[in-house]
């Protein structure tokens, strides 16, 4: 009985432990870049129409607002994956989607829009890590 006592409060010290190291949880200085470099990168996309709430934002304004998010939820974010979910992809308000007019007049959620965005500047960052 003493041995599961035991037990019991390792694993609730655990819990407890990884718990208090997720709410302390900041992206490394390698996602941090990631994610600067992609909310500057949509500040260029100046031909491009970013649709939050139905209203429509130039790429300047969009890079604001996702600056502003990641200001206030960097804490909570880990990865540049969990940037562009928590703080490009929907409204914390209404929870709709936000999404982006591309420059033929095709609309795309921000979230698949984004994620390529990204998977593009992981990939040009790749051959410089196995070129070193």
């Amino acid at each position: 009985m003493a041995s599961f006592t035991h037990l019991r409060s390792a694993l609730l010290a655990l819990v407890l432990g990884a718990t208090a190291l997720l709410a302390h949880a900041t992206p490394s200085d390698t996602e941090d870049k990631l994610i600067d470099t992609l909310i500057q990168r949509v500040s260029k996309m100046s031909s491009m129409i970013f649709l939050r709430n139905g209203t429509e934002y130039n790429a300047a304004d969009a890079a604001k607002h996702m600056q502003a998010k990641y200001d206030y939820f960097r804490k909570e974010l880990v990865t540049a994956e969990d940037f562009i979910e928590r703080c490009a992809s929907r409204s914390e308000m209404t929870g709709q989607a936000y999404k982006v007019k591309l420059t033929n007049g095709t609309v795309r959620d921000a979230n698949e829009f984004l994620n390529g965005e990204l998977r593009a500047l992981r990939q040009a960052v790749e051959p410089k890590k196995t070129g070193s």
